[in-house]
Formats: C-alpha cells, sequence, structure tokens
C-alpha cells in the first residue's frame, strides 16, 4: 500500500441507522480518485458508538465494494484484549486483508503476546495503530524489536506528537522494511512523502491527496508542495480535534452527495455560528480546489 487509503467515516441516514449503501458509494468515489486501500471500522468511524453487527456490515460492505482491487484493512481496536480477539476473529472471517488494532504501552512481552494473538484470531497480518495524541507513543527501539520478533507485525500508523522523527528512526531502523504509514499525516504530506512515508490515511479529500501523491511521485515536488499548500487553511480548521475532523469532513462528503447526512453518533460539541460559517467556506474551498486543479469535486 502506497498513497492514500481512506479512513471511511460511518455515514448514517435520517433516522441514525448505518448508511451502507452511502458507504458504499464513498468505496467508489474513492477507488476512482485512486486510493490504495481502505481502513474500516476505525476512530474516524466513531467505532466506539457502533454495534458489533454494524461493525461486520461496514466491513463487509468495503470488501465487497472493493472487489479485490485495492487492499482493505479490517479495525479490530476495543477496549480490552478479550474484545480485540473477538474483533479479530470476525475481521478475518469477513474477508479483509489486514488487521488493525491500537495498541499503547511499553512492556515488550504484553504486546507481543497481544499482537500474537489477534493475528492467530484474524489470520492476517497486523498494522499497530500507535495513538498517542499528546504524547510520543510506543517507543521506536520496542517497535523495532517487535517488527523483528512478531511475524505478524508488518505497519505500523503512526498518529503521536512530532511524529516526523519518528517516521524517519522507524524507516532507518528497520532498513525501510516496516510498512510506516500516518494517520493526521496529512497535514504534513510533503515533510512525510521527505521522509519516505508509504501511506496517509485521511477520510476525504480523496482526489487531491492522490493528485498531490502523484505528482511528487512523478517528480514534481514543486507543484505536488503547490497544491498542497493551497490546502493548508482546510487541514488547519479540520485537524484542531478528532471531533471536529469527522464533523468537517462529513459535511464535505454530505455536501458531494456522497452521504446523505452530515450527522454524527458520537457526543460532540456542536459547531457555533462562527465554526459553522467557517466550515462552509472551506468546504466551498476544498471542492473549488479539486475543479480549479482538474481532479473531481
Amino acid at each position: 500500500m502506497r498513497g492514500i487509503v481512506t479512513v471511511l467515516n460511518t455515514p448514517f441516514d435520517a433516522a441514525g441507522a448505518v448508511d451502507l449503501a452511502a458507504l458504499e458509494r464513498h468505496v467508489r468515489y474513492a477507488l476512482a480518485a485512486g486510493v490504495a486501500g481502505f481502513l474500516v471500522p476505525a476512530m474516524a468511524a466513531e467505532v466506539d458508538v457502533l454495534t458489533p453487527a454494524e461493525r461486520d456490515g461496514m466491513l463487509r460492505t468495503v470488501v465487497a465494494a472493493a472487489g479485490g482491487r485495492v487492499p482493505v484493512i479490517g479495525g479490530a481496536s476495543a477496549g480490552t484484549a478479550a474484545a480485540r480477539v473477538a474483533n479479530a476473529r470476525r475481521v478475518g472471517a469477513l474477508g479483509a486483508d489486514y488487521l488493525l488494532v491500537s495498541l499503547s504501552g511499553q512492556d515488550r512481552a504484553a504486546l507481543a503476546a497481544e499482537i500474537r494473538d489477534v493475528a492467530d484470531a484474524a489470520g492476517l497480518p497486523v498494522m499497530v495503530q500507535d495513538w498517542d495524541a499528546a504524547g510520543g507513543g510506543i517507543p521506536v527501539p520496542v517497535l523495532v524489536e517487535l517488527f523483528e520478533t512478531v511475524e505478524a507485525f508488518r505497519c505500523l500508523k503512526v498518529e503521536t506528537a512530532d511524529a516526523g522523527p519518528k517516521y524517519t528512526a522507524l524507516k532507518a531502523a528497520t532498513g525501510g522494511e516496516m510498512h510506516v504509514s500516518g494517520g493526521w499525516a496529512v497535514q504534513q504530506l510533503i515533510e512525510a512523502l521527505d521522509r519516505g512515508v508509504d501511506a496517509f490515511m485521511p477520510t476525504a479529500l480523496h482526489f487531491s491527496y492522490c493528485g498531490i501523491v502523484r505528482a511528487y511521485l512523478a517528480g514534481d515536488r514543486d507543484g505536488a508542495t503547490a497544491a498542497f499548500r493551497a490546502l493548508l487553511p482546510v487541514l488547519a480548521f479540520s485537524n484542531q480535534s478528532l471531533p471536529l475532523s469527522i464533523r468537517f469532513f462529513k459535511r464535505l462528503l454530505w455536501r458531494q452527495a456522497i452521504y446523505p447526512t452530515e450527522a454524527l453518533r458520537m457526543k460532540a460539541a456542536v459547531p457555533d455560528v462562527y465554526q459553522a460559517r467557517i466550515m462552509d467556506e472551506l468546504v466551498d474551498l476544498a471542492i473549488a480546489l479539486e475543479t480549479e486543479r482538474g481532479w473531481r469535486g
């Protein structure tokens, strides 16, 4: 997986139910943009407020819609080890290509055991989510040792503070063999590409992000940088917090007629009049930029 891997937001209909037809529509739209894979369900899907049946229905829908054209990563994160194993077993049965699980801590033996447990349950290679919005996450030496000793652990999704040096340290320590992706990395997309990060995991703006990555990989760093900088007002606003990011990109997907509503199920602050105005202005900007550059809006 190299490039943009879409982390799918959960579409809800007017009654508050998961809209699987809208989810399939989103997958088709992202594939047309050239994404390299999908991750579902994860934090951006409001996974903590989804039932097991809803999680399974979403993954089943995405696997079918992707049709083997790109890999699908099934999310198995949960609050307990037992729940993660149970989720992993279902992810494997539903046809995902990889398993994602969010882990933390520094106990090498405990982390290794948990990775092996979920890998065995799913029968899949594991992507570990290293989530720590305020800190450095799992230390690099621990991750490198796990990569060298746990066969199933092949991929890492880094979502930590000051992630750039961590990307480089991980690539250097593993001879470039560890697949390193970033969830929040789109905020530093050009820097992360310079550092050799393999994949980036936003929830929308597929045509913009795929266009930037294609330009960069084709050797047009200046063009990629110019396109990226045009998006910075959108990124600065939308990435203030996870709930605001979900709300912003659901509004964009609704405006693009991909999702039937912009509704969230998770508890999150409702934007006030100032935020709502800026949000609408930036959604307009995001759509206009894709149109102006010849990308789809």
